[in-house]
């Protein structure tokens, strides 16, 4: 058990420096290049992981690297961009908090890990909760949902496809092609539709520098080796501290304040991440730890 709650702190610096990476883009980075700042974003974080890793992929893993590239970072970064275009932000980030129950079914379909009780009703309870910490309210752009849906689709199915895949040569390294793979992918699409790339200050370039290396090669590393030690909807369900995190963020950089609503919410989302470490203990004495990884 103990290695369990140690898998899960290990886990939770993702969504805890995913949630940053909202203030920090919005405070600091070029507005209007959304593409070129998913290719700043992930190629240099993918050039240094793969420095560290010193390992190319091998046989299978150049398309896999391609696919898992483009499903979890390069489309994925551009849908979140336009659906944050397109709706309110509490919008996409409840549609996006859905995670945990899609990643279950993926996970139940391509890894025969059914999801037990307690996750489930943790994945509700955490759905709910983000409902009510962010309130969910404004207008509805069908082609911001579709983008939101598609960006859930596509990121949840590339998180537990990792996960089946993840015997390369650890988080690291799988995580270094996943980055470039992606980054590259995204060059050609920025070129035809932003132009140049912009002009960066230093504010910007310091900017980037931490999206870079915390909210992406540190988040991506650590939400990898999440999945190779936990089951993919616990990690999910993990995955909602993010907006809890940006929650918080704005009670100390903004002067607000939480309603008892919200107060409820976040209780909601603590209890269903507590829910998802319940179920861990009879499982992990009977089955092995899975050999797998997750970005």
């Amino acid at each position: 058990m103990e290695n369990t709650y140690r898998w899960a702190a290990v886990t939770a610096i993702a969504p805890v420096a995913w949630g940053t990476n909202y203030f920090v883009t919005h405070e600091y980075l070029p507005a209007g290049y959304p593409l070129y700042g998913a290719v700043f974003r992930a190629l240099p974080a993918g050039l240094l992981l793969l420095a560290l890793a010193r390992r190319l992929p091998q046989g299978v893993w150049w398309w896999r690297s391609l696919l898992l590239g483009v499903c979890n970072m390069g489309a994925f970064f551009a849908l979140v961009y336009l659906a944050a275009q397109l709706l309110p932000v509490s919008v996409a980030a409840t549609i996006m908090s859905a995670a945990p129950m899609t990643m279950a079914l993926f996970a139940w379909a391509l890894l025969s890990e059914r999801p037990a009780a307690a996750v489930l009703v943790g994945a509700v309870a955490g759905f709910a909760g983000v409902c009510l910490l962010l309130g969910g309210g404004g207008a509805i752009n069908l082609s911001g949902v579709a983008a939101s849906v598609a960006a859930l689709t596509m990121s949840s199915c590339g998180y537990v496809l990792a996960k089946k895949w993840g015997r390369a040569d650890g988080p690291l390294a799988t995580t270094s092609w996943q980055l470039i793979a992606g980054g590259l992918v995204l060059i050609p699409f920025a070129l035809l539709f932003e132009g140049r790339p912009p002009t960066l200050d230093l504010p910007a370039i310091a900017g980037f520098a931490y999206v870079g290396l915390v909210a992406t090669a540190l988040a991506f590393t650590a939400w990898f080796t999440g999945l190779r030690h936990l089951d993919a909807a616990t990690v999910g369900l993990i995955g909602l501290l993010n907006p809890v995190t940006g929650v918080l963020l704005g009670l100390l950089f903004s002067a607000e304040s939480l309603t008892p609503r919200q107060v409820l919410g976040l209780a909601l989302v603590l209890g269903g991440i507590s829910l998802s470490q319940v179920r861990i203990r009879p499982r992990r004495a009977a089955v092995g730890l899975p050999s797998c990884t997750r970005p």
